[in-house]
């Protein structure tokens, strides 16, 4: 076992246990808590692949992620702060669009891991975890024995193989995680669609990284990346898990 791969043993089972105790603790304090230092680190990586300089809009980040912990609806909260920041560039007549990139990615997608945990509770993000970590874990045994057929030029390793048996697994488990909230066919179908979005959402997040000419999004985790490599695939579908609970559950 060479280094590389020992430190991804260890650095994933690091992370598994915080998931775990922090599904555990059931906290609204400590998951906010710990979804806010997750975004500020993701806001961080983000704003270095937009390559966004001011510095000011790491305040404006942290004030928004106080305030969205008094919210019952923090979802809407990002909405808000773009239509200033538009509104301020519009008075000022300076238009510089990359201040609203990070704003847009990752953190509505945050704002809507929180909604999604204030609206569903700890086991939607339990849900959430298991159809995107299954849908990764399928992709790569199957893609690994299976694949063939190149799935995206943003992203050569991956094949359609791969991700239509990553996407089977996650929605099949899901399904059955989910038919006790919504009934089994409910529970299929929005297991399907968000295990669909994780996939694109891990894509989109590969083509900011070519884009910007870089391996990783950052270094924070030893053998995995930076945070917005890990959390790529929810940022997608933990929108999707929302919506689609909000509007069949």
């Amino acid at each position: 076992m060479n280094e590389n791969t020992l430190e991804r043993i260890v650095t994933g089972v690091v992370m598994l246990v915080v998931a775990v105790l922090l599904a555990l603790v059931d906290s609204f304090l400590v998951t906010w808590f710990m979804l806010g230092l997750i975004y500020l680190i993701a806001f961080r990586e983000a704003c270095k692949l937009f390559q966004t300089e001011n510095t000011t809009i790491y305040v404006l980040a942290l004030g928004l992620w106080i305030v969205a912990g008094f919210s019952a609806a923090p979802e809407y909260l990002g909405v808000l702060v773009v239509l200033g920041l538009v509104a301020m560039m519009a008075h000022q007549k300076e238009m510089d669009t990359s201040i609203l990139k990070p704003f847009l990615y990752p953190t509505m997608s945050m704002l809507f891991l929180l909604s999604l945990y204030v609206s569903a509770g700890m086991p939607a993000l339990i849900w959430l975890v298991l159809i995107v970590a299954l849908t990764d874990t399928g992709a790569f045994i199957v893609g690994k024995n299976f694949g063939k057929t190149s799935f995206s030029p943003t992203s050569p390793n991956k094949t359609w193989e791969g991700v239509v048996g990553g996407i089977a697994v996650a929605t099949l488990a899901g399904a059955f995680f989910g038919m006790a909230s919504v009934g089994f066919l409910s529970a299929l179908m929005i297991a399907f669609l968000t295990s669909a979005a994780s996939v694109w959402g891990d894509l989109f997040e590969s083509y900011l990284k070519r884009e910007a000419d870089v391996k990783d999004s950052g270094t924070i985790f030893p053998g995995h990346g930076g945070m917005l490599d890990r959390l790529d695939g929810y940022l997608f579908g933990g929108i999707v898990l929302f919506v689609l609970l909000k509007s069949f559950a």
